[in-house]
């Protein structure tokens, strides 16, 4: 479902010269699968996703999501995919359903469809009671939910998800992590950015580990653990980028 083929990112800056965010980064998420992209602030996590959801332009190497390529087909790849970024802004003076409603119309949704769709991420989500109020009311937890559910309002066969959990209580953390476990139990691929290690631990089928703009480490948990000598996934990264970093 999504296959990174020495996918690379290089960025030009006046003082620091070429950057390479992303260098020949490889991979492979099968359907029906969660991945987790494991990194450190400026590691190139966020920038891989960026660029699996089309929103950079590749410098080197490919990509392909549900089948299409980033960089010759990203119209294809926007209807399939649904991302979620760390940082996302809502339209204060918009309800959570018109919100919604608003991002089924862009993606092409019938009125009837859009309706049927918010009453479902209304109830998986828990938002009914905030559904009708207007989003510069809410809270940091409603507002994620409310970001959550206008993403995948197309309901999209690939979900990317950077940092959904960040800043949130613990309750609501609990229900979005539940939220993307359901994804899969339906036939969702997904791949899972975050700095919560036990989130890591509960849903990631893969894990990734990158650094630097390299991939390090991948394997599953119970590989990873074997490499590493580490029943901890905090411990396991640790490692992983220690080894870099000595190298």
């Amino acid at each position: 479902m999504i296959e990174a083929l020495n996918l690379s990112k290089t960025f030009r800056d006046k003082k620091r010269g070429e950057i390479r965010a992303v260098d020949h980064v490889s991979f492979r998420v099968q359907p029906g699968q969660i991945y987790g992209l494991l990194g450190a602030n400026g590691a190139g996590k966020t920038t891989t996703l960026r660029l699996l959801a089309t929103l950079l332009a590749p410098t080197g190497g490919t990509a392909r999501v549900a089948g299409c390529d980033v960089a010759r087909e990203p119209e294809k790849v926007r209807a399939n995919v649904g991302f979620l970024a760390a940082s996302t802004a809502l339209y204060g003076r918009l309800t959570a359903r018109e919100m919604i409603g608003y991002f089924g119309k862009l993606n092409g949704m019938t009125d009837g469809a859009i309706r049927a769709r918010i009453k479902q991420l209304s109830a998986e989500l828990d938002m009914d009671e905030f559904l009708d109020r207007r989003c510069d009311k809410f809270s940091t937890g409603m507002k994620q939910k409310t970001s959550i559910a206008r993403t995948l309002v197309h309901d999209p066969a690939v979900m990317i998800f950077d940092e959904p959990t960040l800043g949130l209580d613990v309750m609501t953390a609990r229900a979005i992590v539940r939220f993307v476990r359901d994804c899969k139990a339906r036939g969702k691929t997904v791949i899972y950015s975050t700095h919560v290690m036990s989130e890591v631990e509960k849903l990631c089928d893969v894990i990734g580990i990158i650094h630097d703009g390299k991939l390090l480490a991948e394997g599953t948990l119970a590989a990873l653990r074997e490499r590493y000598g580490e029943a901890d996934m905090e411990e396991i990264f640790v490692k992983a980028v220690g080894a870099k970093e000595a190298a």
